[in-house]
């Protein structure tokens, strides 16, 4: 246990004061945080000036592109404490802002204004996120939708990707075939037919 000395009252005398091991590590911040939280504030806006909701959303990367987010306030799909806003909306802090794209909702409440689009160790210092967690990929992903670098599909595969599209073999064999098909095969055993009186009138060799 590390000790500290201290003055005592008028007696000049030094006593012992325990220091908890680790209390100094604990009291000083991570200086990753610290470097996020100083880069937040030199993203933020001079005395007096607003941050446009547009704006806003895409510094702190809950869209991609400044336009997306500007479109996304336009179709509605952007709530600011509950009602729909526009792009110039001026956001203040506390503010509950809800963002909704690609099916899934982000609520997010403002914590830092900021109008300079920054990195995501730095965004996620300026909001408190209280969205619910993702879908699971499953629920959401296509029928037939293959891993990135799985290669071309067996015939196996292209099978089980059949039948979760619902084209049994038999479906796709009504599907594709003729009219009729024994007056098909018919047809064609009468053209061999031909082909083989053409072959007997043919001098043997």
């Amino acid at each position: 246990m590390a000790v500290e000395r201290t003055d005592d009252d008028e007696t000049g005398a030094v006593a012992p004061k325990a220091v908890t091991p680790g209390a100094e590590a604990s009291e000083a911040p991570d200086p990753k945080v610290a470097a996020a939280v100083a880069a937040a504030e030199a993203a933020a806006p001079q005395h007096g000036e607003t941050v446009r909701t547009d704006s806003w959303i895409w510094s702190v990367r809950l869209v991609k592109t400044r336009s997306a987010g500007a479109t996304a306030c336009r179709g509605g799909h952007v709530h600011v404490n509950g009602e729909r806003v526009k792009p110039a909306h001026s956001l203040r802090v506390g503010d509950e802002v809800r963002v909704r794209q690609e099916g899934r909702e982000r609520i997010v409440v403002v914590k830092r204004l900021i109008r300079k689009r920054v990195g995501a160790p730095v965004a996620v210092q300026c909001y408190v996120d209280n969205s619910p967690p993702p879908p699971p990929r499953e629920a959401f992903a296509p029928a037939g939708l293959r891993d990135r670098g799985a290669g071309r599909p067996t015939k196996r595969d292209r099978r089980e990707l059949e039948r979760l599209r619902g084209l049994a073999e038999g479906d796709r064999r009504g599907r594709f075939a003729g009219p009729s098909g024994p007056s098909g095969q018919g047809g064609q055993g009468g053209q061999g037919g031909a082909s083989g009186s053409r072959g007997s009138g043919e001098p043997r060799s």
